[in-house]
Parts: structure tokens; sequence; C-alpha cells
């Protein structure tokens, strides 16, 4: 296995090792000891999986109170997957990461508590996982427009499939600091 640091600090990049033979292949998907030793030490509670189309487009999301760190991965097809800062505070408020997620390349991305996030799907049709760590609190369900000027994530798509919900979403700058989680350095 290894562990990528990106731009954005916490938020990293896991790529798993893989045996593979003429049956297939086996891989680690979470190993609490091997993760700890790169700064994961989260604990997960709840495990979410979703099936998405071509151009569906799902996020910004964040909860708060009570957000939520995520180990994420797609088990079929490939997706552009986003991390935003949105700790109030932090040097990075409002910086982006993105990395293409696929069951070809088994790569995964940890986010860690404070930041949103949000995936598009490239090929057509993706199975994703999301290990949370904390429990789907639907009063604390957040989002950010996915289309934000101010951040200006280079999405893979212009006309994404969105949910009613996601066109709804506000930018970062017009949310109220009390509906976002503080940095603590």
């Amino acid at each position: 296995m290894r562990c990528y640091d990106t731009a954005l600090q916490g938020v990293k990049i896991i790529e798993p090792k893989r045996y593979e033979d003429c049956r297939g292949f086996f891989m680690e998907a979470w190993n609490a000891n091997q993760y700890a030793q790169w700064g994961i030490t989260a604990n997960f509670v709840q495990d979410n999986l979703s099936l998405s189309t071509k151009g569906v487009l799902r996020g910004l999301h964040y909860q708060q109170p009570k957000p939520q760190g995520k180990l994420v991965y797609a088990l079929q097809g490939e997706v552009f997957d986003v991390a935003v800062d949105i700790r109030y505070g932090s040097p990075s408020f409002g910086h982006w990461v993105g990395v293409v997620l696929s069951a070809q390349n088994r790569r995964q991305m940890y986010i860690p508590e404070g930041f949103a996030h949000g995936f598009c799907v490239l090929s057509d049709e993706a199975l994703f996982v999301y290990k949370c760590t904390d429990f789907y609190l639907t009063s604390g369900q957040q989002g950010i427009c996915w289309n934000d000027s101010d951040i200006s994530i280079e999405w893979p798509v212009s006309e994404p499939i969105l949910s009613d919900k996601d066109k709804k979403h506000q930018k970062l700058r017009d949310i109220a600091v009390n509906s976002l989680p503080i940095y603590e350095g």
C-alpha cells in the first residue's frame, strides 16, 4: 500500500496493494493499523453505497454539526472525486483537490472532518463507497453549489445531472459561519 498527501492538509490518496492472478485479485480496502501509520485514525461507524450514471454529480456535501470524515472509492466505474476545505479560518479555506477514482486504479481518497465532498461520474455507471466517521444526520445535511465560481473546481462536465437539492445549494461565501466547521489549527 502507498499513501500520498495532497495539497490540502489531511486529505490523502491511498493506493491499496492488489494481489492478482488468473482468478482475479484480492486487496485490503481498510486496515486500521496500516492507515494509522499514515495518520488516519478514523473510527468508521457507517458505510454508504451509491450507484450513479454518467454525468451525475453528487455534492458538494458536508454535515454540520457532527461533521463526517470519509474514506471513498469506486467499486465499479470511474469518478472524479473532490474535497473542498470549508473549515472557517483555515489557511486553505475554499481550496479544493480532485482525483480520479476508479475500479481500475483502486485508489481511495480520505477526506477528514471539515471538508465538503462531491464527485462526478465519468463512466457509464459507478458504484461508489463512502466509509463515514459519524452517522448521517438529516438535520445536519448541508451543501455548497457545485459550480461556485470562488472555488473554481475544474469539473470534467459542464452540465451535470444534479438532484433537486444539489441545484439549490449556495456559494461558500454566502453560508453563515455558524453553519461551517471551524478550523482548529
